[in-house]
């Protein structure tokens, strides 16, 4: 075995190793070299080299997606850090554990002109689950902030930041550690406080609304299931991030309330509205329920609670299956659920009707795509409109969703699919739009993208989401720096980045190239497909009006 001669880098490696931490995302380096020698020369940890810490990032965090355990991210000092953050603060507001090692030079070396040097430390602070800054000789103390560091992304499911400075020389290496860490077990806070279940608010609230955010698959019991499908005072919504599937539940919100009038708005204003998964991508439930506000909000996490609808009333500190234990099978009477099954069914019907008359658009294509999606992958959706249009349209039981709806943004959708195919053997297709694959291209650049891995890029030449947001007007400067207008296409990124590049401009291309598409799996597919630029708001808007 060779080892680094720096003690600090030893403790580090040690107490990795007992904690389990086997997934090594490392960027190349000089600073973090210590950490880079010793990961790479123990069998133990699996390390992966990303040049881009930006798309580093983003490709731990799919894998820990996948794996909910923590995963490291390496990196040398300065800048490179900084490339981190937009991942970091995924994960902090989708519950992901990461664990952040930054190489450091000694405090000594800081804001005096050294290159690659910035003030590293607690620069995470306001997304940072931990943070902790070690001092540069291995200690005791050094061990014991480690450990916790580790438990508390493990413990708490988030991000953490561990700042590690370390003194030339850098390289070199011993035989034999000089050093034993020390290794501790952190207390955890108490993460599953009793909450009283308020029985009389349960059973004086005959409109019951229960929401389901993002959510990983197989989270519900068949008993949690069952009281959701069976009470007649409760209406569930879905999202396709929840990963939850029922004939009796709603599953696409906007469809389903866009339609409503005021008088309809109160009418369906729950009585008690309950919460639990992640967040909701569906802004019209949210301006609904802070309008239309429940007598009771009542969130079930494990860990944390957001206030999204501005009437969070209790937060249960428990997961849904032991909530929905305290629940009576003695109904009440209610016939919400019934009457608003009958609403969602005509939606449905209506939906139907104008997709078969719908012209050749992004609108058609989704639901192209979505109904050809074979059962049993692994679907990573790139946000902006492609999670917006995938909410428009049944998904399949047996399909896994992912997104990024943490912060929502679009710098990592591709590198987050990437990490998740690489950590999940289950089939991965990942779905973007134009502006998000290209913006992320650098998540293309690296040597694991397994050979089953797909692409469906819908390419509609700009951030078409503008278009239906208010404001839009077709003028030099909303084309140039909202819609951000190009003509590029992703042909010659497939053939630099070994990927079989496909294309279509019609429906029927699309139908007659897709199954190639999908059933080769020699190497990484894919295909581009092409839709007018500038009438998918329009239809958009139809649709809705088209469901009232």
């Amino acid at each position: 075995m060779i080892y680094p001669k720096i003690a600090l880098a030893q403790s580090v490696l040690q107490i990795c190793k007992a904690k389990n931490i086997k997934n090594i995302i490392i960027s190349p380096g000089s600073r973090n070299a210590p950490l880079t020698v010793g990961f790479t020369n123990d069998s133990f940890f699996t390390c992966y080299s990303v040049v881009d810490e930006r798309v580093a990032g983003f490709f731990g965090l799919g894998m820990a997606q996948q794996t909910g355990e923590p995963v490291a991210l390496l990196c040398t000092s300065g800048s490179a850090l900084l490339n981190y953050y937009p991942a970091f603060a995924e994960a902090f507001y989708s519950q992901i554990p990461l664990i952040v090692l930054s190489a450091d030079r000694p405090l000594d070396k800081i804001d005096i002109g050294d290159g690659q040097t910035i003030r590293q430390q607690n620069v995470f602070e306001n997304h940072s689950l931990y943070n902790t800054n070690l001092t540069e000789n291995a200690s005791g103390k050094n061990d014991l902030e480690l450990c916790k560091a580790i438990d508390f992304a493990r413990v708490y499911k988030g991000p953490v930041h561990i700042n590690i400075p370390f003194e030339e020389p850098l390289y070199d290496t011993v035989s034999e550690p000089s050093v034993e860490a020390t290794i501790t077990e952190h207390t955890p806070l108490n993460t599953n406080e009793t909450t009283v279940f308020e029985e009389e608010i349960w059973r004086n609230s005959i409109k019951k609304l229960v929401i389901i955010g993002s959510q990983n698959p197989n989270i519900l019991s068949e008993k949690t299931v069952e009281i959701l499908i069976n009470d007649p005072s409760i209406v569930v919504l879905t999202e396709t991030t929840s990963n939850q599937h029922h004939e009796t539940f709603i599953s696409g919100i906007d469809t389903f309330i866009t339609p409503f009038k005021e008088v309809d708005f109160k009418e369906f204003q729950p009585d008690l509205l309950i919460t639990f998964g992640g967040m909701i991508v569906s802004k019209r439930i949210k301006a609904f329920l802070r309008k239309y506000q429940p007598k009771n909000h009542w969130h079930i996490d494990e860990l944390r609670a957001y206030n999204t609808y501005n009437c969070l009333t209790k937060h249960f500190k428990e997961h849904p299956n032991s909530f929905f234990k305290k629940i009576s099978t003695n109904y009440i009477s209610s016939d919400y659920k019934n009457y608003y099954l009958k609403i969602w069914n005509e939606r449905q019907q209506k939906h139907q009707i104008f997709l078969n008359q719908a012209p050749y658009s992004d609108f058609k294509v989704y639901a192209e795509i979505l109904n050809q999606l074979p059962d049993n992958i692994q679907l990573q959706v790139a946000n902006s409109s492609a999670i917006r249009y995938v909410q428009l349209f049944k998904n399949k039981p047996k399909t896994d969703v992912f997104c990024n709806r943490g912060t929502s943004g679009i710098d990592g959708s591709t590198s987050t699919a990437i990490g998740a195919a690489v950590a999940n053997p289950k089939p991965t297709v990942l779905l973007t739009g134009d502006i998000s694959f290209f913006y992320d291209a650098n998540a293309l650049w690296n040597n694991y993208i397994p050979k089953n891995f797909k692409i469906i890029l819908v390419n509609n030449s700009g951030g078409g989401i503008f278009r239906i947001l208010p404001g839009h007007q077709e003028t030099e400067t909303f084309n140039t720096f909202f819609e951000t207008q190009h003509n590029r296409t992703a042909e010659y990124l497939a053939e630099m980045y070994g990927f079989t590049y496909h294309k279509a401009l019609t429906i029927n291309e699309l139908t007659e190239i897709f199954p190639e598409f999908l059933n080769t799996n020699k190497q990484p597919q894919l295909i581009e497909i092409f839709t007018p630029e500038k009438i998918n708001d329009i239809i958009l808007k139809d649709y809705f009006k088209n469901l009232q």
